[in-house]
């Protein structure tokens, strides 16, 4: 597959290849790579694909299936691989359960991208070698696919080992066709939440975004050095204003989450639960998608995040859709002391002009750390 590939594959040629072969069903985490094969599943085979909340998830969900005795496929970013690791090599490798993985290929050396994407773009091949697993870049020919798709299948029956194919971008053409968007009613865009959570805050806040179109949204509109945009590492935002809580204690913290970043990693509510830091609030923004890959479905709609966080020994929490109600928790929450959570129930959509961030990794991190010390 050439780096300049514009059309790509029919993502429904894709998905008919796959099926046709006995592969099935699909789990995993949304690329916009794999967006368009996403959608077709979604549109024609909705039974076959299943939602997961991050990749290591996807992984042993879909050993389980193997040993159900399908022939499960897998779909992540490259990104999410290090997530992935641990079920592919002591659990896939060790009880020989193979699985078909389409891992996309962020950062491929040659094609820009962004920063976060870079060193894992590097080294996907190795990676995956490393594992023992067989790779190849996806063919961009729907006949060798199929050839390739039926080496696949007969290398994990001998091996017993998974096979991956690597995506590279343009790979997959749009899908058309696909479900309609997601409707949220009359809820409040992200930018606007974003902006009552900012003018409601204590000013001295320190502020942690996640990645994708909060942290963008959130530069772009309010940028200050007390801002800390976390541009890679999905979920792991408010693990990061955990420890910004805890070690400086003086602070109020405030996270700016989102509802795919937070399934990704629940492990982080259990802790700052069980370690209860007073100073800090943690603000869930959902739309019941992963807006940056396509607008996928999360699986937020049918989660009581606040019963979640109870448990896990947050003071309190709140449920807004309104913006003076957002306003009000806000204020409250900080008033009181945490943690505490507010999920605030907003719009899908963003701006189609917002850019990337302008202020680097790096300088951002610099930026916060000198406005934590100051």
């Amino acid at each position: 597959m050439s780096a300049t590939t514009v059309l790509g594959l029919d993502a429904a040629t894709v998905v008919d290849l796959v099926r046709e072969r006995g592969f099935g069903p699909f789990t995993g985490v949304p690329c916009s790579y794999l967006g368009p094969v996403i959608s077709c599943l979604q549109d024609r085979c909705p039974q076959e694909y299943l939602i997961a909340a991050n990749e290591g998830e996807a992984v042993a969900v879909a050993a389980g299936a193997r040993l159900a005795g399908r022939t499960p496929v897998v779909i992540l970013q490259n990104s999410g691989l290090g997530n992935a690791v641990n079920p592919l090599t002591s659990l896939c490798h060790t009880l020989r359960l193979p699985v078909l993985l389409f891992v996309t290929w962020r950062g491929r050396p040659g094609s820009p991208d962004e920063p976060q994407h870079e060193l894992m773009g590097e080294i996907t091949p190795q990676m995956l070698t490393a594992m023992r697993i067989r790779n190849e870049i996806l063919p961009d020919e729907p006949a060798a696919l199929a050839a390739r798709l039926d080496e696949a299948k007969a290398h994990m029956e001998a091996t017993g080992l998974p096979f991956a194919f690597v995506v590279p971008k343009g790979a997959v053409a749009p899908y058309a066709a696909g479900p309609p968007p997601h409707e949220r009613g009359d809820l409040m865009p992200r930018a606007e939440a974003i902006g009552r959570v900012v003018q409601s805050m204590d000013r001295a806040s320190c502020l942690v975004a996640t990645t994708g179109k909060t942290a963008r949204e959130l530069e772009r509109d309010w940028d200050r050095g007390r801002n800390l945009y976390v541009v890679g590492s999905m979920g792991c935002a408010s693990s990061v204003a955990l420890g910004v809580a805890l070690y400086a204690r003086d602070r109020k913290v405030v996270v700016l989450d989102g509802d795919g970043a937070a399934l990704m990693r629940l492990e982080a509510m259990a802790a700052i639960g069980r370690l209860a830091p007073p100073n800090l609030l943690h603000v869930l923004l959902d739309n019941e998608a992963y807006e940056s890959t396509g607008g996928q479905p999360t699986a937020s709609a049918a989660i009581d995040f606040g019963a979640i966080a109870r448990a896990c020994g947050y003071r309190a929490t709140h449920d807004v859709t309104k913006a003076v109600e957002l306003t009000a928790a806000v204020a409250a929450a900080q008033g009181a002391g945490g943690p505490q959570l507010i999920r605030v129930r907003i719009a899908s959509g963003s701006d189609p002009r917002l850019g990337r961030p302008a202020l680097s990794p790096p300088a951002s991190a610099t930026r916060f750390m000198e406005a934590i010390s100051a």
